[in-house]
């Protein structure tokens, strides 16, 4: 559960409760409508509706409550957090494993993980940053819905950057670009992602750290969010990430060497920019090629 108190200031003497929801909170339509189901909004300690127009001195409730997520099974699996607070857990999830349950892991994913955490109270999961399975580092879990709309309004808008960093198969002759390639399925019902001209359109910034025995230390910012997009984007550059099985080569009992080193966004009630890093995993802490980070 969570609460937010206003006292309504001069400036919004004469709104009603759902003109203040959306300008001032930046409440979704859908969120607005989740707390007219409960006893989400209050004034001066009476339940209202959001067509109450306010005056000055009142002082406007908003309770946010949760449901605990379905068939999910809480499981007592370490976290690394990296920050908590009263809208925010933000981990440094480890390579291999899955951030969602799904048909092929319903136990030892992030949201198992999470719903043991929170235990003691209805949790309702939410990543709006994922990573997948098999690539580590900075994963964000919104402690309410208010919250993650606000980091899927961060991402959609572009205040929203992840760093990356990646070890790769092979050399770059220039050390510093930006790969802008549409993607889209390579056919429907399966994972795998392919440049085309129809796709939708994909932009990443990179940059080369170090080389080292054939291979490369490369940092990027993707630009857009689409599935695998880091991945092809360097496989289409010619340097396929280590042990990538999709556009790379497979190596047996290895994981592909990809991990989100950072992310800087807006904190949702602050507005304060935040910058949160994850030390790397040991698969590619222990890489003599990984030292300069």
């Amino acid at each position: 559960m969570r609460e937010f108190l206003l006292t309504v200031t001069e400036d919004l003497k004469g709104k009603d409760i759902k003109y203040i929801l959306k300008n001032r909170f930046a409440f979704s339509g859908r969120l607005i409508t989740s707390l007219k189901e409960g006893d989400g909004i209050t004034l001066n300690g009476k339940k209202e509706f959001v067509n109450k127009t306010v005056s000055s001195g009142d002082v406007l409730k908003i309770t946010l409550f949760d449901k605990a997520s379905e068939n999910i099974t809480p499981e007592n699996i370490p976290l690394e957090i990296l920050f908590e607070d009263e809208d925010l857990l933000i981990i440094n999830k480890p390579p291999k494993m899955p951030t969602h349950t799904s048909v092929y892991h319903n136990t030892g994913t992030v949201s198992n993980a999470i719903l043991y955490y929170f235990r003691d109270r209805p949790f309702t999961f939410r990543a709006p940053s994922r990573l997948d399975r098999d690539t580590s580092g900075v994963l964000i879990i919104a402690k309410n819905a208010w919250s993650g709309d606000c980091i899927s309004r961060a991402i959609k808008n572009g205040e929203f950057e992840k760093e990356y960093v990646a070890v790769c198969v092979g050399t770059l002759k220039g050390k510093k670009g930006t790969v802008s390639a549409p993607i889209k399925r390579e056919k429907e019902g399966i994972i795998k992602r392919i440049i085309a001209d129809d796709g939708k359109p994909a932009v990443t910034d990179y940059e080369v750290i170090d080389e080292l025995n054939g291979l490369s230390l490369i940092k990027l910012h993707p630009k857009t969010g689409r599935t695998h997009q880091i991945r092809l984007h360097l496989a289409h550059l010619g340097v396929p990430i280590y042990a990538d099985f999709l556009y790379g080569k497979d190596i047996e009992g290895e994981r592909i060497r990809l991990h989100c080193h950072s992310v800087s966004f807006p904190h949702p009630v602050t507005k304060k920019h935040m910058k949160i890093t994850a030390p790397l995993p040991k698969d590619m802490e222990l890489l003599e090629i990984c030292k300069k980070l």
